[in-house]
């Protein structure tokens, strides 16, 4: 049986880790981006380019507007400044969109489906937390079992990150000597800058720990 993967891929460097990840353990590896009419929409473009020079299978952009419509975040509304550090209070940061990893996990799994795909593969991460409850183990959990019973087909939910710290993360993309090539080609800031905040100081922190 050929084993098949569909990615969650926005572009950044944590789906693009996952990606990396993902190809030497998947005889077909296929990614999905989703246009909700992001703020940061260089993402898709940049997407597009990375899975190319990562020789994926399939690529497809999904439409997923709807989203843009219903959700009010900073992710959606131009006029919601993106704040420079994530909340670490009880309140819900304004770059938290809701229902977004319910929509496209839902939507990828039709698409697993589709193509007999047997995991769906998304970098949420509970443990560098930003306050969103849709990255929380639980969550994953729970919706991977709605899904199996929704459609009557057996499929994993896979997150290789959800235990990792990011300096963690950054580890594992130099374990594939991937490391410049994430720091130097995604898109991860929601401000669309290549290369994401912090990303220097983490690579500090990798080599700190190696010697």
């Amino acid at each position: 049986m050929t084993k098949k993967a569909v990615i969650v891929f926005s572009g950044g460097q944590d789906s693009t880790t996952c990606l990396i990840h993902a190809l030497p353990l998947y005889d077909e590896v296929h990614c999905i981006t989703f246009d909700y009419g992001q703020r940061h929409r260089a993402e898709i473009e940049v997407a597009q380019q990375l899975s190319k020079k990562l020789g994926v299978a399939v690529h497809k952009v999904l439409d997923a507007s709807l989203l843009n419509e219903l959700a009010i975040s900073s992710l959606t509304r131009d006029n919601i400044p993106v704040p420079c550090m994530n909340s670490s209070g009880e309140k819900l940061p304004s770059t938290f969109v809701p229902g977004r990893n319910i929509l496209f996990l839902t939507l990828a799994s039709i698409y697993a489906y589709q193509v007999q795909a047997q995991a769906i593969i998304t970098g949420v991460c509970e443990t560098d937390f930003s306050g969103y409850p849709d990255c929380r183990d639980e969550f994953v959990k729970a919706m991977n079992n709605a899904i199996e019973l929704g459609m009557d087909y057996k499929l994993r939910i896979e997150t290789p990150l959800m235990w990792l710290t990011k300096a963690e993360t950054w580890a594992l993309a130099d374990h594939y000597k991937k490391l410049d090539f994430i720091r130097d080609h995604t898109l991860t800031c929601y401000n669309g800058v290549k290369g994401g905040p912090g990303a220097a100081i983490v690579m500090l922190v990798i080599f700190a720990q190696k010697d």
